[in-house]
């Protein structure tokens, strides 16, 4: 008896053990069932997530997908260089570069420059908002529309020269929001007439090498800032009163023009005149007199005679250098004992006359000149009197 209640008890023990296994069995088994269906959760979750930021940045051009790839390396650090240990500490206190254009470059040692120079373009890419200095020199850019530059109103330098830009094809409001553009290079274009809009805040403009022909009186109005224009190389004829208050104006060159007189209404600050390959005849009497602050006239290569310049035209004690060399001269103009530098070089000039540098010639009077360059006229070095000796004490240089 007591030997079967035993057998019956282990056979109780078994079975609830068996029942007890397979209860686990199943429980694990569920689990794990689980498990597997939250993990398959979570990764098609993942990969909705990663389906749908790629949707929303999809680019719309291969430019636009590579420029987003390269903002991504630049927000993580891969476009820096890793020879720079500080980098890292630097990285807040340097502008954005992830809107920096594909075509261009901005480099973090020049946060505030944009180099977009020798690439081939044909138009303007987007300027970002805290670019200060766009290069876009050297490339194939034909025009300029509204709204380019809008979005950088503190552009202060654009570099355009190199192109072929037509006036035709600017705007006339490209430049109109630039409130602190100080230097705009132009040259080396197809311009025919000076680009309309200019900002009042330009200290340096360069329009050479372009084919503008016509200058309105309204061109550079309001422009009191400006100290340097540069035109030469044009087709110019005649300035009439385009040039009318430029006020701060130091620098005027009209070289390689078509002009046939001296231009009206110089700006009174004007201390650089260069008219070199022109075709003027004659000189105003009242020339420098009206304006002390020029320091250096340059007429050479153009068709002045003797009886075009009235006899005291250059004898203005302000003058530093003048060049007259290249014209149709044939004696030596009358001109101030302060000047330094004088070139008549290749003209007619027959006569050494001492009276031109010196109206006394003594041991207390005589003239400041340095340089004297009279090569390629008709004067021998015997023509020249004893008494230039005195009144040329002072010169390091003459050449006959």
């Amino acid at each position: 008896m007591r030997l079967l209640e035993c057998d019956l008890l282990y056979t109780v023990k078994t079975a609830a053990r068996g029942t007890l296994y397979k209860e686990k069995a199943k429980s694990t088994e569920a689990t794990a069932v689980g498990n597997s269906v939250t993990m398959k959760g979570w990764i098609l979750l993942l990969m909705l997530a990663r389906l749908v930021d790629f949707s929303m940045t999809q680019p719309t051009n291969s430019l636009t997908w590579l420029s987003y790839l390269r903002n991504r390396a630049y927000s993580h650090g891969y476009g820096r260089s890793h020879y720079n240990n500080h980098a890292s500490l630097r990285a807040e206190d340097e502008p954005p570069v992830l809107d920096c254009p594909l075509e261009c470059d901005c480099p973090p040692s020049y946060p505030t420059a944009m180099y977009c120079n020798n690439r081939k373009l044909q138009h303007v890419p987007f300027v970002p908002s805290h670019i200060k200095y766009v290069y876009l020199q050297n490339n194939q850019i034909t025009g300029i529309t509204n709204g380019v530059f809008d979005n950088a109103p503190n552009l202060a330098w654009i570099s355009l020269h190199t192109n072929k830009l037509s006036s035709d094809k600017i705007s006339d409001k490209v430049f109109t929001k630039l409130p602190n553009l100080e230097r705009l290079f132009l040259h080396n274009n197809n311009l025919s007439r000076v680009p309309q809009g200019l900002p009042r805040s330009l200290r340096d403009l360069h329009l050479n090498h372009n084919n503008i022909s016509n200058v309105p009186v309204e061109s550079f109005r309001g422009m009191s800032n400006l100290t340097a224009l540069h035109l030469q190389v044009n087709s110019i004829e005649d300035l009439g009163n385009a040039l009318e208050g430029l006020l701060s104006l130091t620098l005027l060159d009209l070289r390689g023009n078509r002009l046939k007189k001296i231009p009206e209404s110089l700006p009174p600050k004007l201390s650089q005149l260069y008219l070199e390959y022109n075709r003027i005849s004659s000189v105003p009497a009242d020339f420098l007199s009206q304006r002390p602050e020029l320091r250096f006239v340059r007429l050479s290569h153009n068709q002045l005679t003797s009886g075009g310049i009235p006899a005291s035209a250059f004898n203005v004690s302000t003058l530093v250098e003048l060049d007259l060399s290249f014209n149709k001269l044939e004696r030596i103009p009358i001109i101030s004992t302060s000047l330094e530098n004088l070139y008549l070089q290749a003209n007619k000039i027959k006569e050494f006359s001492v009276s031109s540098f010196c109206r006394v010639v003594d041991t207390n009077n005589y003239s400041n000149l340095r340089v004297l360059r009279l090569e390629a006229n008709e004067i021998r070095a015997q023509d020249i009197p004893t008494e230039a000796v005195l009144c040329l004490r002072l010169a390091t240089n003459i050449d006959l």
